[in-house]
């Protein structure tokens, strides 16, 4: 198992910019693949960005192409999600989820391929 714990989000100007990271706990990090989600009030789990477990793939949602980029540190056991060019819609709350896999390249785009979730963490973007 593996536990996910977010943090970095907070309130911010459009155009701004945010960092959120999620450690995991566990010795087995570099076995999941990883994703970032978001969910805004009234509205359902949206897909942001996934990395696979060597790092070396990524996905991105065209929502957030261009103006964020996902990574991982394996040696660190944490994911992060660097955020650019922030807007008002990208208000939500933000989560990161682990996939247990085999392979080492292969990310998921879909919420029901991961197994294990952090707790979310706000992101507020003001006009």
């Amino acid at each position: 198992q593996v536990q996910l714990v977010e943090s970095g989000g907070g309130l911010v100007q459009a155009g701004g910019s945010l960092r959120l990271s999620c450690a995991a706990s566990g010795r087995t990090f570099s076995s999941y693949a990883m994703g970032w989600f978001r969910q805004a009030p009234g509205k359902e789990r949206e897909f942001l960005a996934a990395v696979s477990r060597s790092g070396g793939n990524t996905n991105y949602a065209d929502s957030v192409k261009g103006r964020f980029t996902m990574s991982r540190d394996n040696a660190k056991n944490t994911v992060y999600l660097q955020m650019n060019s922030l807007k008002p819609e990208d208000t939500a709350v933000y989560y990161c989820a682990a996939a247990f896999l085999a392979s080492s390249i292969t990310i998921r785009t879909t919420a029901a391929a991961y197994g294990y979730w952090g707790q979310g963490t706000h992101v507020t973007v003001s006009s």
